[in-house]
């Protein structure tokens, strides 16, 4: 692996920004990108967000993280040999810039050389059989032979065998919680190990232990870093029926191992397979559908610190965050409809969604769709 080709790189204080921006409550990926498109800056979208929560109807303030909090954690990644990313500079995986509101800022570990690699994700049952953790380190280690990088979780099982297989060949390990807090703890050799030869990434802060609500979220970015998702025994309603379910969505290729009917832990991989997933008995079923798509370049993202031209369009006034608001519900619907039925100038529009996401009264769906949070309204 050679290191990545220089590109555009944040200043130091801009890093600090965005890390108070993004630590913000209320302030996720999407409201992320929102606020430094309208206000040019992190540094600006930070005095702006007590305003902008007001507006937006929130019951109380929420606190921004202070410079010396940042600072803080700037300093626990360097303790740790971690760096934060951003989203415009060259050592960001390139593939996680297509998903629907991807990290603007990545903790990460190790050799970003390994997120060049053409990406293959390996998931499946923590409680793996013999035979399926024997499948998971195989297929890692012939797919690594064949050129790319092996994109798992950490998690005990076929992730763990993923990882273990694909070592010496570039691995990429995705954590539900801080760098610094591996899970489950078992990993923290094997997190070491693959920081050594891959990387090892999170856009959780450091010192944070992983909820049960972090590993969706976790598995979101093992399904966007990768062309495509192989499915390694899974029982019904598992996490790696979600990642499966956040590839297709991504429109990442979809794999499954077979497993006999017997075996609970194989009924969500023949489950994706009568779904139409591509059947995996070897990693050429893999390369041999990948292959295609390798030459094809991730859509580039435009920096976040040049923000669109809003054509001196008038904030909005009570009158039309009223009109959004009341075309809004609990059920999904796209901004594009919303803008079509209001009239309101798209700009308007997003400053109202905008306002009403930093105000924790909006949430956003997959393929640029909100709704209301239920009982806030």
């Amino acid at each position: 692996m050679s290191d990545p080709a220089a590109g555009p790189r944040l200043s130091d204080r801009q890093r600090l920004s965005w890390l108070r921006l993004i630590r913000t409550q209320n302030v996720g990926p999407a409201s992320f990108r929102d606020l430094i498109n309208r206000f040019g800056s992190a540094e600006v979208a930070l005095q702006m967000l007590p305003e902008l929560m007001i507006s937006g109807g929130a019951n109380r303030m929420v606190r921004i993280p202070s410079v010396a909090e940042a600072e803080a954690e700037l300093e626990a990644a360097r303790r740790n040999g971690a760096r934060f990313v951003g989203i415009g500079e060259a050592d960001y995986p390139p593939l996680l810039r297509s998903m629907d509101h991807p990290p603007p800022l990545l903790a990460v570990k190790g050799n970003a050389a390994v997120f060049r690699l053409p990406g293959v994700a390996i998931v499946g049952a923590r409680n793996a059989s013999l035979a399926g953790i024997k499948m998971a380190r195989m297929l890692a280690a012939d797919l690594g032979r064949d050129g790319y990088g092996i994109i798992s979780g950490l998690a005990r099982g076929i992730d763990t065998a993923a990882h273990q297989g694909s070592l010496s060949t570039g691995t990429i390990g995705v954590l539900a919680g801080g760098l610094d807090l591996p899970y489950p703890p078992e990993n923290a050799g094997l997190c070491e190990e693959i920081a050594e030869h891959g990387a090892v990434i999170s856009e959780m802060p450091f010192g944070w232990q992983p909820r049960a609500q972090d590993f969706p979220r976790r598995n979101r970015l093992v399904a966007g870093a990768a062309l495509g998702l192989v499915v390694i025994e899974a029982a019904q309603r598992s996490g790696s029926l979600i990642s499966a379910r956040l590839a297709g969505e991504m429109g990442r290729l979809v794999f499954a191992v077979p497993g006999s009917p017997l075996d609970p832990r194989a009924a969500g991989t023949n489950g994706l397979l009568k779904d139409g997933a591509t059947l995996v008995t070897e990693a050429s079923d893999v390369s041999r559908a990948i292959a295609p798509l390798t030459g094809m370049q991730a859509p580039g993202v435009s920096p976040f610190e040049d923000p669109p031209d809003f054509s001196a369009t008038p904030p909005p006034g009570d009158s039309d965050r009223a009109e959004v608001i009341e075309a809004l519900g609990p059920t999904p619907v796209s901004i594009d409809e919303i803008i079509r039925h209001t009239g309101l100038h798209p700009a308007q529009v997003f400053m109202v969604l905008l306002e009403l996401d930093l105000a924790g009264r909006l949430e956003r769906h997959a393929g640029g769709h909100v709704s209301l949070v239920f009982g806030n309204d």
